[in-house]
């Protein structure tokens, strides 16, 4: 029974004239999952009648589509069949809802990433393809008088980082930071900067944007059941797994611990090839680098491959190392992927789940909660709405908590009990 009442739906156009034309998409942006990224951010009452007020949201969201006018138009389709993002102006889709049954308490205890919670707080999204939008938005109200606004954003046109930069830029202007053409950190839709080079050049191998072999055990395809759960470590706690894992940054060493908990909780065989996919954000590892503000997908996935055994047996710090080895490329392994898809059907690369012996792990440590404030308030937790399938890992701040990190995980349900377990174990002996 639906616990969400959507009151208003309407297209947001920018405030302003807007450039008209065609961004063209990189072979990054061709092979980002092809789909909406959903996301919430819940945010408390502070009391003030003005407290996101509808009006004041839309208008701000107006002035933010000025400079991020691409957002405010369609996918598209060049002559050639391929996509691109057509600047119509035709507007962002903006949903008012209410909430009378959840209060922002009882929907935080409540909440994991899940198809369930996507419907509620999400405004529903069209099959991804030309001619659909590339921006939803849902401003949802609760009985308490709380908020949780809930996004969903094309993947085709922007990665999680280009998704802060939007949203930091719209709180600014929430904030009263400038007016409609100002912000903080301007956007640059280059895309051609991540073109292929005139003689493509492949140096890597690049099994990630490959169809993977079949699996010595039972793989999990996409759209699987999953079970979520949204686990949060204490700064004592990262600061004493760090130590364990010399050199690793946050991200790195705490990944190797889910990796090493879900390979003891999935009960695989020792001799089982387990993967460790991840996405790296290339901007300022380019030659030369992207510009601060590039607007659109730079990240690009790799992988770690161990056995079971090794990653089960070793201390933590081994997974941390397979780990940095496989975050830790540069110029030319960018430049060669970019060259590599040039040679593929970058718009129709293999989109299945992966291997139940494989985890997925993505960083969103850089997306600022602080950043986040419209003026009433940072949010109180930010993360997805859902998971796409089980053995994915996202990392984040956790909310309020400096140096605290937030884990959203999605496992097989059969195997989540045991990672509960398993995992909370070796949090305790972080704390001998």
């Amino acid at each position: 029974m639906a616990t969400v009442e959507r009151l208003t739906t309407e297209l947001v156009v920018p405030a302003e004239e807007t450039p008209a034309g065609a961004v063209w998409l990189s072979n990054l942006d061709l092979a980002a999952r092809r789909g909406y990224t959903p996301t919430v951010y819940f945010y408390r009452a502070d009391g003030k009648p003005e407290f996101f007020e509808a009006d004041a949201v839309r208008d701000s969201l107006a002035r933010a589509l000025v400079a991020f006018y691409p957002l405010a138009g369609r996918l598209g389709l060049d002559g050639a069949g391929r996509v691109q993002i057509d600047c119509t102006a035709e507007g962002a889709v903006f949903v008012t809802a209410r909430s009378e049954r959840y209060a922002l308490d009882d929907l935080l205890s409540e909440f994991v990433p899940c198809d369930a919670m996507r419907d509620l707080l999400v405004p529903a999204t069209p099959a991804p393809n030309p001619p659909c939008p590339l921006l939803f938005a849902q401003l949802t109200r609760l009985r308490c008088g709380g908020v949780v606004l809930g996004l969903a954003l094309h993947h085709s046109v922007v990665d999680a980082r280009s998704a802060a930069h939007f949203v930091e830029t719209w709180a600014s202007i929430a904030r009263g930071g400038g007016g409609a053409d100002a912000a903080p950190l301007p956007p640059c839709f280059d895309h051609r900067l991540l073109s292929a080079r005139p003689a493509p050049t492949v140096l890597y191998d690049h099994p990630e944007y490959k169809p993977e072999p079949a699996p010595a055990v039972h793989a999990v395809a996409a759209g699987s059941a999953y079970a979520s759960a949204i686990i949060t470590l204490t700064k004592a706690q990262v600061s004493a797994l760090k130590a364990r894992c010399a050199g690793a940054s946050t991200f790195r060493a705490v990944v190797a611990l889910v990796w090493q908990c879900a390979c003891r909780a999935r009960s695989l065989p020792p001799d089982a090839e387990t993967r460790l996919f991840s996405m790296i954000d290339m901007r300022a590892r380019l030659a030369p680098p992207l510009p601060p503000g590039y607007f659109g997908n730079a990240v690009v996935r790799t992988s770690a491959l161990a056995t079971v055994g090794e990653v089960v047996t070793n201390p933590v710090g081994y997974a941390a190392r397979r780990a940095l080895a496989a975050t830790s490329q540069g110029d030319d392994y960018a430049r060669s992927l970019v060259d590599y898809l040039e040679g593929v059907d970058a718009m129709n690369l293999p989109r299945s789940g992966i291997s139940r012996a494989h985890l997925r792990a993505i960083s969103w440590m850089g997306m600022s909660l602080h950043d986040s404030d419209f003026g009433w308030g940072a949010p109180v937790f930010m993360g997805p709405a859902l998971m796409y399938y089980s053995g994915f890992v996202y990392v984040m701040q956790a909310p309020g908590k400096d140096g605290a990190v937030a884990l959203a995980l999605s496992l097989e349900p059969e195997s989540m009990p045991e990672f509960r377990k398993v995992f909370a174990e070796e949090l305790a002996r972080l704390e001998m």
